[in-house]
């Protein structure tokens, strides 16, 4: 008498043969048609994060390529000289910028 216990359906199922609106997010309008990598509900943070993140390699780079002053980038990004600081700091920590003779 061989009997399989019965499979009962997960509690978190989704059911199927359900029509299910694609409402999207206060960036962009269709989850499915998002041009993120990521949703932003699933990155840490969230959508300033990743703003920040796109942001901070900017920095990087203008520090790295125009040779621009904390001043000057703190002026271009209506940021504070420590928050500047900050993230230079970190590409140097990361070896993403070489630190000043």
């Amino acid at each position: 008498m061989d009997e399989s216990p019965i499979r009962r359906p997960r509690m978190d199922a989704l059911p199927e043969n359900t029509r299910y609106r694609d409402t999207g997010c206060d960036l962009y309008p269709s989850c499915l048609r998002c041009p993120l990598p990521r949703c932003r509900y699933e990155e840490p943070g969230g959508a300033p994060a990743m703003l920040r993140t796109g942001r901070d390699a900017t920095i990087v780079r203008l520090s790295r390529e125009q040779d621009l002053s904390v001043d000057e980038l703190a002026a271009r990004f209506g940021l504070s000289r420590r928050t500047i600081f900050r993230v230079l700091r970190a590409a140097r920590e990361a070896g993403e910028l070489q630190a000043a003779g």
